[in-house]
């Protein structure tokens, strides 16, 4: 098992820097998506987002490989937007903007919009599966749920996804 040295990482500001440039780089387009997808809110997205990367520096967890990394980003990243919509919830507040930045393409924008218009426990597991490539059981680990419970959001959010599609087209 090979652990990504953040001990040492952290007694050097310059490799703390480039440490955090690299995880910007390698992880931001990742987060900002799965963050849209959960918040509807481009500017919330954002917010989201960046507050996930100063956690890493706040916390400086050590992670065993990438995909580790990967999963506590995530998993911070959809528990500041869980948060995010509690106040929402508290204060009645939604909103949707746009999508183009993140780098959806002119005839995948329709999917993604219909994806995004999914309740949140449908659209997160489908952005974890279909957009990132996770599977079931790595997503139960990510988001703190059962395998089970993964596999019937994905099966009932397709379901909801092709009813939102054919009624897209419909229009």
């Amino acid at each position: 098992m090979i652990l990504i040295e953040r001990e040492i990482v952290s007694n050097d500001s310059y490799a703390e820097k480039r440490y955090i440039e690299t995880a910007v780089e390698k992880y931001s387009k990742m987060l900002f998506s799965l963050c849209l997808s959960i918040l509807k809110d481009y500017d919330d997205a954002e917010d989201a987002v960046q507050d996930t990367f100063i956690k890493l520096m706040t916390k400086a967890p050590a992670f065993r490989d990438s995909e580790h990394e990967k999963a506590w980003l995530i998993k911070v990243a959809a528990n500041i937007c869980k948060s995010e919509l509690r106040l929402r919830k508290r204060n009645n507040s939604l909103s949707l903007d746009e999508v183009g930045e993140i780098g959806v393409s002119e005839e995948d924008s329709g999917v993604f919009e219909a994806i995004m218009s999914l309740p949140a426990r449908y659209n997160v597991v489908m952005n974890l599966h279909y957009l990132e490539g996770y599977t079931a059981s790595e997503i139960s680990e990510i988001i703190g749920i059962n395998a089970d419970t993964v596999r019937k959001r994905l099966q009932n959010g397709r379901n909801k996804l092709k009813k939102e599609l054919e009624k897209m087209n419909n229009d």
